[in-house]
């Protein structure tokens, strides 16, 4: 199965599970790519002693899972893509729609 995860906070804890679930379709076998937009493309910035958001986008990229990034977004706060956030557009986010059997949206 292709999963889709949404990402549309910078909540820690919303995150971090976002992450760890991608973490665990990615485990199973699932294709699974994760697109930030609004306060999601903050996700570098996103500390906690809690939540190690890190540790879990880090997991999720060494085992094959995707992030995308709004690039509109990203503009609007003043950041560029990167290598965890490359910047995307709205076309990325519809085709990730498309390509995928289920959407999940967290935030």
């Amino acid at each position: 199965m292709k999963i889709g995860i949404v990402i549309g906070t910078n909540e820690p804890e919303t995150v971090w599970n976002a992450f760890r679930f991608g973490n665990v379709a990615l485990k199973a076998g699932h294709g699974t790519r994760a697109f930030l937009l609004n306060r999601g493309v903050e996700l570098g910035d996103i500390r906690d002693e809690r939540f190690d958001v890190k540790a879990q986008v880090d997991s999720f990229l060494g085992s094959g899972g995707r992030i995308l990034a709004c690039g509109t977004c990203l503009k609007s706060r003043h950041k560029e893509g990167s290598t965890v956030c490359p910047i995307s557009t709205m076309n990325d986010l519809l085709r990730l729609i498309e390509e995928s059997d289920r959407i999940l949206t967290f935030g």
